[in-house]
C-alpha cells in the first residue's frame, strides 16, 4: 500500500454547512432535535415490533431491522456534525475520515438492500397471499437481512481498501459536513481512475440491482391492486404500499444523484446528503407509524402497558 503523503496529512478540515457562527448555533439545535427524534422514533419501532405479538410478521421483522439500520446510519454522521458545529477547529483525522467513509458507504448499501427486500415482501404478500407464509419463512427473512448487511459491507470494504492507497495533497479542505468517498477524490494526488470506476460500479450495482427488484415488485403490486374489485380493498392496499414507496423515493432519489454527480461542494450536494443520511432515518419511523393502523395500535398498547407498570 502506498504511503506517500499519508504521513504528512494527518487531518482534514470539514467546512460543514455554514461559516456563520449564528447560523451554526441554529443548525446545531435543529440537527440535535432531528437526531434525538430519529433515535426515539426508531427505538420505539424496534421496541413495539419485538414486544407486540401481533407484529411478529415478516413485514415488521424487516421494519425493525430497517429501524436498527437507521439508528446506525444517522449515528455515523450526525454526532460528528454536531461536534463541528460547536467547534472552532472543524477537523477530522485521516483515520477517522476513512472510518466514516466506510460506514457511510456500508449503511447506504444496507438501506438500499433492505428497502428492496421490503418491496419483495409486499409483492409476495399482495400478489401471492395464499403462498405468502410458505415463501416468506423465518429462515428466508433472516437470510435476506444478513445478506443485505454482508453485501453492503463487502462492497464498502472493497472501496475503502482502494481509498487507503490514495495519497493526499496539501489541500486538506472537504467541502462537506462529513467524509464521503466522492469528496476525497479532489484531495488526492494519486490516480483516482480505479477508485472512480469502482465507485461508479458499486453505485450502479446498488441502483440498478435493488431498483430493478423494487420496480418489478411494485409494477406487479399495482397490477394486482387494479384487479381488486372492492374499492375498500384497493384503498387499504394502496395505503400500505404508499407508506413503503415514500421512503424508497426519498432515499433513492437523493442517494443516486449524490453518488453519480461530480463532486463540487455545491449546496445541492449538501442537501442531497442531508436528505438520505439525516432526513430519511427520521421520516422512516414517522411514515411507517403514522400511516399504519397496526403500528399505531401496537404503540398505544405498549405505552399503556408501560404506564401500568410504573403505577
Amino acid at each position: 500500500m502506498a504511503t506517500g503523503n499519508h504521513s504528512s496529512i494527518k487531518e482534514f478540515i470539514l467546512l460543514g454547512l455554514s461559516a456563520d457562527t449564528h447560523i451554526q448555533a441554529l443548525l446545531f439545535v435543529l440537527f440535535l432535535m432531528i437526531y434525538l427524534l430519529t433515535l426515539l422514533g426508531n427505538l420505539l419501532i424496534i421496541l413495539v415490533t419485538h414486544t407486540d405479538s401481533t407484529l411478529h410478521t415478516p413485514m415488521y421483522f424487516f421494519l425493525s431491522h430497517l429501524s436498527f439500520q437507521d439508528l446506525f446510519y444517522s449515528s455515523v454522521t450526525v454526532p460528528k456534525m454536531l461536534e463541528n458545529l460547536l467547534s472552532q477547529r472543524k477537523v477530522i483525522s485521516v483515520e477517522g475520515c476513512m472510518a466514516q467513509v466506510f460506514f457511510v458507504f456500508a449503511t447506504t448499501g444496507i438501506e438500499a438492500c433492505l428497502l428492496s427486500v421490503m418491496a419483495y415482501d409486499r409483492y409476495a404478500a399482495i400478489c401471492h397471499p395464499l403462498l405468502y407464509r410458505q415463501v416468506m419463512r423465518k429462515q428466508l427473512c433472516v437470510k435476506l437481512v444478513w445478506g443485505s448487511w454482508v453485501v453492503a459491507f463487502l462492497d464498502a470494504l472493497i472501496n475503502i481498501l482502494l481509498a487507503l492507497d490514495l495519497d493526499f495533497c496539501e489541500v486538506q479542505t472537504i467541502h462537506h459536513y462529513s467524509c464521503e468517498l466522492p469528496s476525497l477524490f479532489p484531495l488526492s494526488c494519486s490516480d483516482i481512475s480505479t477508485n472512480a470506476a469502482m465507485l461508479l460500479s458499486s453505485a450502479l450495482l446498488h441502483a440498478i440491482g435493488t431498483c430493478l427488484l423494487i420496480f418489478f415488485s411494485y409494477t406487479r403490486i399495482v397490477s394486482t391492486i387494479l384487479s381488486i374489485s372492492s374499492t375498500t380493498g384497493r384503498s387499504k392496499t394502496f395505503s400500505t404500499c404508499s407508506s413503503h414507496l415514500t421512503p424508497v423515493i426519498l432515499f433513492y432519489g437523493s442517494a443516486i444523484l449524490r453518488y453519480l454527480m461530480p463532486t463540487s461542494g455545491s449546496p445541492l450536494e449538501l442537501i442531497l446528503s442531508i436528505q438520505y443520511s439525516v432526513i430519511t432515518p427520521l421520516v422512516n419511523p414517522l411514515i411507517y407509524s403514522l400511516k399504519n393502523k397496526e403500528v399505531k395500535a401496537a404503540l398505544r398498547r405498549t405505552i399503556l402497558k408501560y404506564l401500568q407498570c410504573l403505577r
